[in-house]
């Protein structure tokens, strides 16, 4: 089975499972998870891939051990990301811009984080490159740990196990391995369609606050906030 590359060989599903195997699956899971290298990996596409491997026979595992593995993977993904976020805490805002580390990926998962609280846990697992930032946020915000940790459990089995068992269920669909590749880029694009469309709101929200002067909740979410100036005058409920 030759699934389509998007992008390098050393990024194609296919090619990634027949080199390393399942060993090599869930190291990309827990790197994609919560490493601040791992954003650029295929998680969605390589999930699918080995569900769908697993089903033609051509990954000799049983299907529920890969599935329990990759969420365990999962899950100790993102526990990685939150400790290096409670770690590093606000200076990870203020870290220069490399060819691995984008000051933009930061501010998208933290605006991610804001907007949706603790279950953009769950609902970043399905968002490449927000997963991979959002559980470091949640340690930045020191989010509590137990609901952290629930949370995390929780997006870890849905994304882990459920695109995984996709591709096995899938996998048994003569179109599904006639049209592959296609499936894979189908996959890419729809996963990439929420980044796309926060990526548009934020260009738009950045333009009003510029136009008004006032600064963006992510450039100052961290900074100093200068003390009050007092006008000498008394509080209505001052005493006289």
């Amino acid at each position: 089975m030759n699934t389509l590359a998007l992008g390098p060989q050393w990024l194609d599903p296919d090619y990634l499972i027949a080199t390393f195997g399942l060993i090599g699956v869930l190291i990309i899971v827990f790197a994609e998870s919560g490493l601040l290298i791992g954003f650029f990996l295929p998680g969605d596409s390589l999930l699918f891939t080995t569900g769908l491997l697993v089903t033609a026979g051509k990954l000799d595992k049983p299907l529920w051990m890969v599935c329990g593995l990759v969420v365990l993977a999962a899950v100790l993904g993102d526990q990685a990301g939150y400790l290096f976020g409670r770690k590093v805490g606000p200076s990870l805002f203020k870290r220069p811009d490399s060819k691995l580390f984008k000051q933009e990926n930061i501010e998208k998962a933290h605006a991610f984080f804001e907007k949706h609280g603790p279950k953009s846990l769950i609902l970043a697992r399905f968002v490449p490159i927000v997963r991979t930032f959002t559980p470091i946020i949640a340690g930045v915000s020191r989010m509590n740990y137990r609901s952290f940790l629930v949370f995390n459990i929780i997006g870890g089995t849905l994304w882990g196990a459920g695109v995984t068992l996709l591709g096995a269920a899938l996998g048994n669909i003569e179109f599904v391995h006639k049209h592959i590749e296609l499936i894979l880029v189908a996959i890419v694009l729809i996963s990439v369609v929420p980044v796309a469309i926060e990526l548009l709101r934020a260009r738009g929200k950045a333009k009003k606050e510029a136009s008004a002067g006032t600064p963006g909740p992510v450039a100052d979410e961290f900074a100093p906030r200068p003390a009050a100036v007092s006008d000498g005058r008394r509080g209505r409920h001052a005493k006289r």
